[in-house]
């Protein structure tokens, strides 16, 4: 969403992409078309099961930790996430005459996975100019990740800043039926953690009330 917006305030026409892996937090694809509406000149939902593959919290049964962010890469990676719809997106990128993606990837206050951290978006710019009609014959593509070494306060700043309202964003691995959020994992932690030390509301409920 925070991406979405300031690509909007450089004057850029926002093409939003969102994958529908068949992840077990179905929720976030309904935030998504709300923030799409809101942010988004074009707006793609693309079906893409990777429960086929598995090998994550999030696309098995396999249970999401509850017990704090500790260290080492948690069960909820999913392998290659980012590469794959970085890869997607650089598609449809080509495929519209834009050159340049944003990704809301975070390398302070995250869960240690690799695909966020600032060598991932280095490496996937570089292949991005490599494996590309556009980037070999063309002005290439920049791969943006603004929120990347933000706090998730510094983010939360940032949305406020923007007039964004964050009740319609989404972090939550694991939400209740009634699409709250459960307040125990990773993603509920950190992202109340970000509101308590930005001072500012956190407006998500939370089965688990979070003081951050």
């Amino acid at each position: 969403m925070v991406c979405a917006a300031l690509a909007r305030e450089r004057g850029l026409r926002v093409l939003a992409l969102t994958i529908d892996y068949n992840q077990r937090h179905r929720v976030e694809l309904d935030a998504a078309r709300r923030i799409a509406a809101e942010l988004a000149d074009e707006h793609i939902i693309l079906p893409l099961d990777l429960r086929a593959f598995g090998g994550s919290a999030l696309t098995s049964d396999t249970a999401v930790p509850k017990d704090g962010v500790g260290e080492g890469i948690p069960v909820t990676y999913v392998p290659a996430r980012n590469t794959i719809f970085l890869s997607l997106a650089l598609g449809w990128a080509e495929a519209a005459g834009a050159r340049d993606l944003f990704v809301g990837v975070n390398a302070l206050d995250f869960s240690g996975y690799p695909d966020c951290r600032p060598e991932f978006i280095a490496a996937f710019e570089a292949l991005a100019n490599r494996a590309t009609r556009a980037g070999v014959e063309g002005t290439g593509f920049t791969v943006h990740a603004p929120l990347q070494h933000m706090t998730k306060a510094d983010i939360a700043r940032e949305a406020d800043r923007l007039g964004l309202d964050a009740g319609m964003s989404h972090s939550c691995y694991d939400p209740e039926p009634d699409g709250g959020a459960c307040g125990e994992c990773d993603a509920c932690r950190l992202r109340a953690k970000g509101f308590a030390e930005a001072g500012l509301p956190d407006p998500t409920r939370y089965a688990v009330a979070r003081a951050g």
